[in-house]
């Protein structure tokens, strides 16, 4: 399931581009409820849109999705350990598109694991953050795409 704003689908998903300034447009992805939640409501107070994807492969699809209609994300954050298809595979596939590698990506895991870390930084991430989240680190993900 992919939940854009508040409660919409995918198919719902406003795409007004008439705003006055530019929104920023972030996809969260995490298979854990509560961690995606908190994620999706700390981008929410630092005035982000929010679109979140409960697995690496809903991301994929909702990612497609945007290309096929000239829209974008400006970010992509990802849990590391989800069951299916890891962040650091969601990672790797980003940026192996030609549509999607400008796009930042920062890993988020609860675990601190050096050679983890450094992994997906030398594949591209742009950051990688400790889980749970807190506005203060999110706060250093608006500067990522600001």
């Amino acid at each position: 399931m992919i939940n854009s704003g508040s409660c919409s689908s995918l198919m719902e998903v406003d795409y007004d581009d008439d705003h006055s300034h530019e929104e920023l447009h972030v996809l969260a992805v995490d298979d854990n409820l509560i961690d995606r939640k908190l994620v999706e409501k700390l981008l929410k107070i630092s005035s982000c849109k929010v679109t979140t994807a409960e697995n690496a492969i809903r991301a994929l699809e909702y990612l497609d999705a945007l290309t096929n209609n000239d829209l974008k994300v400006n970010l992509i954050i990802t849990d590391y350990c989800m069951p299916g298809m890891t962040g650091f595979e969601l990672l790797k596939k980003v940026k192996e598109s030609s549509y999607l590698k400008e796009v930042p990506v920062v890993i988020m895991s609860s675990e601190n694991i050096p050679t983890r870390v450094n992994k997906c930084l030398a594949s591209g991430a742009q950051m990688f953050m400790q889980k749970p989240l807190k506005l203060s680190d999110v706060e250093k993900l608006i500067n990522v795409i600001s």
